[in-house]
């Protein structure tokens, strides 16, 4: 049976319950979906079993976590946990049809305005040796801690940049985690650009201090810093045992376990790219970001985005933008008029642009090194279909413009993942390839269904 409400919010992440709590609390009939068991997204994944940590790095985010979950379940909001959503239709006479499953039965939610709050992923830079056991990302190993307190063991390297690399670091070693050295990739020019944003982030110096703190931390746990790190290989024959690495010039090998890599988060636009909504590409960030107001509105009817998923600005700015959306997905309803919605917004955009300015600065300081973004020949780029860089090369030598003519050249990004994790390294590889700009490659269109499913779920839909 199809389900109705007049918001939907997807994600359970700081944006989408500030989103839900703020919306319900005007009155408006909310439901909030996402596909994990418990309320928090990745930020703040398993939050209410780790709330109750007083101290520790990550208390203090822990604590807001928890605050979010308590007034979203004092909202009134609706909550439907383990539930994923697979098509998005666009909306039609009033409404918007959301198609989802618990992994059984596929259903239809049918709303009036929908808030997409589907967070970040990891951005994905393909290495030599990417794909042996024993290679992961910061943010798999972050999920395996904050789920079931596993922590790095003896023979564990981390690689890349970024804060989630240093933050995840510290929680290591203070869970009693091992690790054997910090691989710090970004070029050492990155300081020089990013002091030209430095009187701006000082407003935001909460996070700068939080950071140095975070490093301070690692280093007095007597962890190597290795920085300027050129170039990075994972070796193994049926899994990882070697790590080498190039800094000053010069190789070096290391034995390893367990290498976990970071380079920085980028929005997670699988869903906004399947609604066809404008997007444009950040050059600082170096990623594709829908194109929203002041307010999240998309270009697609009905349809707002809210939180690090319109472009990358941390836990506590994106529950701030899931209220502005609330506000006005509210407004647009007809629940509150438009003197109401700046009243509320005002003190919101005020804490707003206290957490702003510092993004300049962190992003030219934990910018992805350039050759990182270049693989060698032989590196595969596209895991599900076997897709090498050298492929991608030599099929725009032959006139492969884009992503989109790629498939057809290679079947690059047509695996299960639907380039979820070869998309913007591909394209990256493509604009390189031919000397031109991202803005004129574009990325991999979007084809339905978002997820997987089985013929069963679908079978059991509604008519």
């Amino acid at each position: 049976m199809s389900t109705v409400c007049d918001l939907l919010v997807i994600g359970a992440g700081p944006a989408g319950m500030a989103a839900a709590s703020t919306a319900a609390r005007l009155g408006v009939s909310t439901l909030l979906v996402d596909e994990q068991a418990a309320l928090g997204g990745q930020i703040y994944r398993n939050v209410e079993s780790h709330s109750n940590d007083a101290d520790g790095v990550s208390a203090a985010d822990w604590q807001r976590g928890a605050a979010l979950v308590r007034e979203f379940r004092a909202s009134g909001a609706r909550h439907r946990a383990g539930t994923q959503v697979w098509q998005l239709d666009p909306a039609q006479e009033g409404a918007c049809k959301i198609y989802v499953t618990d992994g059984t039965q596929a259903d239809v939610i049918r709303a009036r305005r929908v808030l997409l709050a589907t967070g970040a992923m990891e951005r994905p830079v393909p290495i030599p040796g990417w794909t042996l056991p024993g290679v992961m990302t910061v943010g798999a190993a972050q999920i395996l801690y904050k789920t079931g307190k596993h922590v790095p063991q003896a023979g564990t390297w981390i690689a890349g940049s970024g804060p989630l690399l240093w933050l995840f670091a510290a929680q290591a070693l203070e869970a009693g985690g091992k690790i054997e050295g910090i691989l710090d990739t970004a070029p050492r020019s990155n300081f020089a650009h990013a002091l030209r944003h430095s009187m701006a982030a000082l407003r935001g110096r909460a996070y700068l201090e939080r950071g140095l703190a975070l490093q301070a931390r690692v280093r007095r746990a007597g962890v190597p810093v290795i920085k300027d790190v050129a170039a990075i290989e994972a070796k193994g024959e049926d899994r990882l045992t070697t790590l080498r690495f190039r800094v000053g010039g010069r190789w070096r090998d290391v034995l390893a376990s367990t290498l976990l890599l970071h380079h920085g988060v980028v929005p997670n636009v699988h869903a906004t790219r399947s609604l066809r909504a404008q997007h444009r590409w950040d050059g600082p960030q170096r990623c594709f970001v829908p194109v929203v107001d002041a307010w999240g509105m998309t270009s697609a009817e009905a349809y707002a985005v809210a939180g690090d998923g319109a472009g990358i600005v941390g836990a506590e700015a994106s529950a701030l933008r899931g209220r502005l959306a609330a506000l006005e997905s509210a407004r647009r309803l007809g629940v509150i008029d438009e003197q109401r919605r700046d009243t509320e917004a005002a003190p919101i955009r005020g804490d707003l642009a206290r957490h702003m300015p510092v993004r300049a600065f962190l992003d030219q300081l934990f910018a992805p090194r350039a050759s990182l973004l270049a693989p060698a020949d032989e590196v595969l780029v596209c895991r599900c279909e076997s897709i090498t860089a050298g492929r991608i090369r030599d099929a725009v030598r032959l006139g492969c413009a884009g992503p989109n003519q790629m498939k057809a050249f290679t079947r690059c990004g047509m695996g299960p993942c639907q380039a979820r994790m070869c998309g913007l390294a591909a394209a990256e590889i493509i604009a390189h390839e031919r000397g031109v700009g991202m803005e004129e490659v574009g990325v991999f269109n979007v084809r339905p269904p978002l997820k997987p499913l089985s013929l069963q779920e679908l079978a059991a839909l509604p008519e």
